[in-house]
């Protein structure tokens, strides 16, 4: 069987794939993760405020959210984003946004509200004494956060947070529905190009399970490091 592959059309590829494809799906994570993170932590915050409509709003953004398919939400806002730019904007007609943006806007968006139950679970496990200790020293709520709170939060969910990173990593592959070329998208078109789609999807297959195999052992040593820490 292995007899029929053309083994050569993947070195000739790899360029392309890697230069290219791979340089644009590590992009688009690095950025979802971090805008993910940072609106994540905003709306866990919102969550576990004392103002019940601030913790309602952002509840229900949560299980919308993740009530989606990701692929659907990533159609709909490649198409309801220009409207909602012509909306704001004033113009005449929808604005050009690109398919980046789009997905990047998808993956913020949606991610956020992976994100933010983590970061929840994060701020939940620190010690109520210590909110009243530095409330105690004359800390505000902002400040008991940033400098107490959120720190040791980051830390204790840093290997979940990496996981879910992990995950994104995956799921960036389903903007090849956008015709972008990430890593898939491109492995997808030199496939169809020189007929060869079994080699192109199993070598996509082999790099993808290769580095989330690397990154998921990188993660529980992290898990060791911070168990002895503790």
């Amino acid at each position: 069987m292995l007899g029929n592959f053309d083994f050569d059309v993947i070195r000739r590829a790899l360029p392309y794939l890697f230069y290219e494809g791979m340089t644009f799906t590590l992009t688009l994570t690095a950025l979802a993760a971090l805008g993910g993170l940072i609106f994540g932590t905003a709306i866990a915050l919102m969550r576990l405020s004392g103002y019940k409509l601030l913790g309602r709003i952002a509840g229900l953004y949560v299980d919308f959210m993740r009530s989606l398919p990701l692929v659907l939400v990533i159609f709909w806002f490649y198409f309801l984003v220009p409207y909602i730019g012509q909306w704001l904007t004033g113009s005449a007609r929808p604005i050009k946004v690109g398919a980046f943006a789009s997905s990047l806007i998808t993956f913020i968006m949606f991610e956020a509200a992976y994100f933010s139950e983590i970061m929840r679970a994060g701020i939940q496990s620190i010690s109520r004494g210590q909110p009243a200790a530095a409330s105690a020293l004359g800390l505000t709520y902002a400040q008991t956060m940033r400098y107490v709170v959120l720190p040791q939060a980051f830390r204790n969910m840093l290997p979940v947070l990496i996981t879910q990173t992990i995950v994104l990593f995956q799921d960036t592959s389903l903007v090849y529905v956008l015709s972008i070329p990430d890593f898939l998208g491109a492995a997808s078109k030199v496939a169809q190009r020189d007929g060869r789609l079994v080699e192109m999807y199993l070598f996509a297959a082999v790099v993808y399970f290769t580095i989330s195999c690397i990154a998921s052992f990188g993660v529980r040593r992290l898990q060791s490091r911070i168990a002895i820490i503790r």
